[in-house]
């Protein structure tokens, strides 16, 4: 960063008056803040990093206050540099801003393969962070273990299952896929019925793998009670809107079985929940019944679902959801990306693939490409369907795919209330301001009623973290 950039992003700051998912505030106008260490974590195990601005107080409106002596501060701050696993190695940038001395540190981030950065004081399990918005927030037990698992090669799906043995399994699909295998490749022939278990990851040291038991067992749910799906319809456009009758779900279904029959009865439920639109042709006078959204682009993504999603322990008690709404249909999967995929590079690059068994017997099975044409193959279809451009969102926890249909835009019309107050605090609002706007007379009741439950979901972040109740609070958008 060069000193005009510096300078640059300090106007940003004072102008939005608030941090971001990439920068961190520090006054330092008396000294070297004491723990830096949650904020080197964060932006070190996020790709692009962060940039920690010091010399600007937060609670004073961002104002410029100077950092107290630069080059102290830079020995002190790259001290607790140091003192993280591995080790930060920032780059220090200076710039006098009215009359002031004010320093950025930027923290890279570090490679995939070295992550989770963690401040070694406190250890792995507690001194690792993630940013979310504008705050460091310790990593999940789960987060940890995808690095972990990503860095040391662990595939959940052919992880050992106890209590299962040959009699749970339907010998007649295992025998066909064995048979299948052995056309395809003659030398397998040559051996023994253990060995080729083993060799096709159907078993590891004489137990039947995860994958083997999903795609093979009479009823897997016997052993992973929450592998499955659960199906709802919703008369609204979110969970909790009720019909007309006062129900909450229009359908509502638990979907179980193998990976097959899982995919195959989720179809059935998402036929038979999609509007039918039927299209005369102006020349021919032929009828032609449409779906509401292409059943192939649906089909990839709940396939890439049961495919793709953490079957770790961490995530076993989570099934994948399937939820229609009025203007769309969102596919969770329970565990975000893996590796270095990133929401930009799907469809696009390469994949390190989470579940490369499961991938593998699904090509025989479920007659998937395992070729990456899933998500091409999703954005395809809905753009000869003429709808918008399919969404991916990769949260901490989970992968949504969201397909919206022709009522997208009534969606922009027909907001909820916490939606517009989300939308009216792209610039930073107060409290009283938020009041007004919903023409409330009281700001404790508006806070109490719609701006605290929409900070506990993460959707409006405040400009003082340090102290909630400031009265120059003011609320943004995350």
């Amino acid at each position: 960063m060069l000193s005009e950039e510096l300078l640059v992003l300090i106007k940003k700051i004072q102008e939005i008056k608030a941090e971001s998912q990439t920068v961190e505030v520090k006054s330092a106008h008396n000294g070297c803040p004491k723990r830096l260490y949650d904020t080197l974590s964060s932006f070190s195990n996020q790709d692009g990093g962060g940039i920690i601005v010091f010399g600007l107080d937060e609670k004073q409106g961002f104002e410029a206050v100077g950092v107290y002596d630069l080059q102290d501060l830079q020995k002190s701050v790259t001290e607790q540099c140091n003192q993280m696993e591995p080790a930060v190695r920032g780059v220090f940038t200076f710039a006098e801003y009215e009359d002031k001395n004010i320093c950025a540190l930027e923290v890279p981030s570090v490679e995939l393969v070295e992550r989770p950065c963690y401040y070694k004081g406190a250890g792995k399990v507690k001194g690792s962070y993630i940013r979310v918005g504008d705050a460091d927030l310790p990593m999940t037990d789960y987060e940890i273990y995808s690095y972990e698992s990503y860095k040391k090669h662990v595939h959940d799906d052919e992880r050992e299952v106890e209590r299962i043995d040959l009699s749970y399994m339907d010998r007649e699909i295992l025998d066909k896929y064995i048979v299948e295998k052995k056309q395809a490749k003659p030398k397998f022939s040559k051996l023994n019925e253990e060995q080729i278990y083993e060799m096709l990851n159907i078993k590891r040291d004489e137990r039947f793998t995860l994958a083997a038991v999903m795609n093979f067992a009479l009823y897997p749910q016997g052993v992973f009670p929450q592998l499955g799906i659960t199906a709802v319809v919703v008369p609204g456009y979110s969970i909790g809107e009720l019909g007309n009758s006062g129900e909450r779900f229009v359908d509502n279904k638990r979907i179980e079985g193998t990976i097959s029959e899982m995919l195959e009865e989720a179809m059935v439920f998402c036929k038979r929940n999609m509007k039918i639109k039927t299209i005369i042709d102006s020349k021919t006078g032929k009828r032609n019944d449409r779906t509401e959204y292409p059943i192939n682009a649906v089909r990839e993504a709940i396939l890439n679902a049961l495919i793709h999603r953490d079957y770790s322990i961490h995530t076993e008690g989570t099934p994948i959801q399937i939820n229609f709404f009025t203007d769309r249909l969102e596919i969770h999967s329970p565990g975000g990306l893996y590796g270095r995929m990133t929401v930009e590079q799907l469809g696009k690059a390469r994949p390190d693939l989470r579940n490369p068994t499961l991938a593998t017997m699904a090509e025989s099975l479920n007659q998937a490409e395992n070729r990456y044409s899933g998500i091409p193959t999703i954005r395809m279809e809905m753009k000869e369907y003429g709808l918008p451009e399919p969404e991916f969102k990769n949260g901490r926890n989970e992968f949504v795919v969201t397909l919206y249909n022709k009522e997208i835009e009534q969606k922009k019309i027909c907001l909820t209330l916490e939606d517009k107050i989300v939308e009216f605090c792209k610039e930073p609002k107060s409290r009283k301001e938020i009041a007004e706007f919903l023409e409330i007379k009281t700001t404790t009741y508006a806070y109490s009623k719609y701006i605290l439950p929409l900070l506990e979901e993460g959707r409006l972040g405040m400009t003082i973290t340090d102290i909630p109740a400031s009265r120059n609070q003011k609320y943004y958008k995350i």
